[in-house]
C-alpha cells in the first residue's frame, strides 16, 4: 500500500494537507485512502509526546512500499500562532511545542528515505499529479538491511553476547586504574590483549559495546567462545 508521509513542525498545516490529498484522491480517483494521525488514533498530543523522541520516519523505514514525503514548511513563530488558534484540548502545551521543534530534524531529498520530497509552505497548493505520479507510477525502493529480516540468533547466544561483553567493559575499566597508555590489558576467555593507547571512560564503553552487539546480533557467530577475542579486536580498533 503507498504511503504519504506528512512531516513538519507541528501545527504546520499536516493534517489540512493531507485532508486536502484525501478529498483528491477520493474524488478523482476509485482508490481506498485511509489517513493515521492525532485526530483518528483520539490521542492527548501532551501526554503522548512528552518525554519522547517525535520519530517522523520509522514508519517508512521499515515499509517496502512506494512512498513520498510531504514537508509543511512554517517558522516556528507560525507554527506557535496557529498552535494558539486552536481550540482548547487540541493544543500543544508551549513546553511541548518547542520541544519538538527544537527536535525536528528536516528532510532532506539526498536521503534514501526522504525521496521524492514535496517542500510544501503556507500558500502553495499541492501537486497533486507530481505526489500521484511518485506513490503509483514509481517502484518501490529496493531492500537494504535496515528492512531485511534480520536473523534468529539462539538465547544461549544473546546471553554470552551480554555476558562476554559487559565481563570485558568490567576488566577493561578496573585494568585501567594500574596501566598507563601502551599497556597491553589481558582480557579473561580472550586469546588476544588489549593495547591501551588511551584512557577509556565508562560512557564511551558502553557506547561502543552497544554498537558491537547491535552488529554481531546482525551477524552472529556460530562459534560462541570467539565473543571475547572480536570484542576485543572491535575495541582495539576502535581506539586507532
Amino acid at each position: 500500500m503507498p504511503l504519504i508521509l506528512m512531516c513538519g513542525y507541528p501545527c504546520s498545516g499536516k493534517s489540512r494537507r493531507a485532508h486536502e490529498l484525501r478529498d483528491h484522491f477520493t474524488e478523482n480517483t476509485d482508490r481506498k485512502v485511509h489517513t493515521v494521525g492525532d485526530e483518528e488514533l483520539e490521542v492527548d498530543r501532551n501526554s503522548v509526546y512528552a518525554g519522547y523522541r517525535y520519530e517522523l520516519f520509522c514508519l517508512i523505514k521499515h515499509a517496502q512500499t512506494p512512498h513520498c514525503l510531504v514537508y509543511c514548511l512554517t517558522s516556528a513563530d507560525l507554527s506557535s500562532e496557529w498552535n494558539k488558534e486552536r481550540k482548547e484540548g487540541c493544543q500543544y502545551s508551549q513546553e511541548i511545542l518547542d520541544a519538538l521543534i527544537l527536535r525536528f530534524e528536516a528532510p532532506d531529498s539526498r536521503n534514501r528515505w526522504d525521496s521524492p520530497l514535496f517542500t510544501i509552505q503556507k500558500d502553495d497548493a499541492l501537486p497533486f499529479e507530481a505526489i500521484s505520479d511518485a506513490i503509483f507510477k514509481r517502484k518501490a525502493p529496493p531492500p537494504n538491511q535496515s528492512t531485511q529480516s534480520q536473523p534468529l540468533s539462539s538465547t544461549n547466544f544473546l546471553y554470552e553476547l551480554d555476558k562476554v561483553t559487559q565481563d570485558i567493559l568490567m576488566a577493561v575499566l578496573d585494568s585501567q586504574k594500574t596501566s598507563v597508555p601502551g599497556d597491553f590489558i589481558a582480557i579473561p576467555g580472550a586469546t588476544e590483549r588489549i593495547e591501551l593507547t588511551r584512557s577509556l571512560n565508562m560512557a564511551e564503553l558502553r557506547k561502543l559495546r552497544r554498537q558491537f552487539i547491535s552488529y554481531t546480533k546482525m551477524h552472529p557467530t556460530e562459534n560462541i567462545g570467539q565473543i571475547a577475542n572480536m570484542f576485543v579486536q572491535y575495541l582495539n580498533k576502535s581506539m586507532h
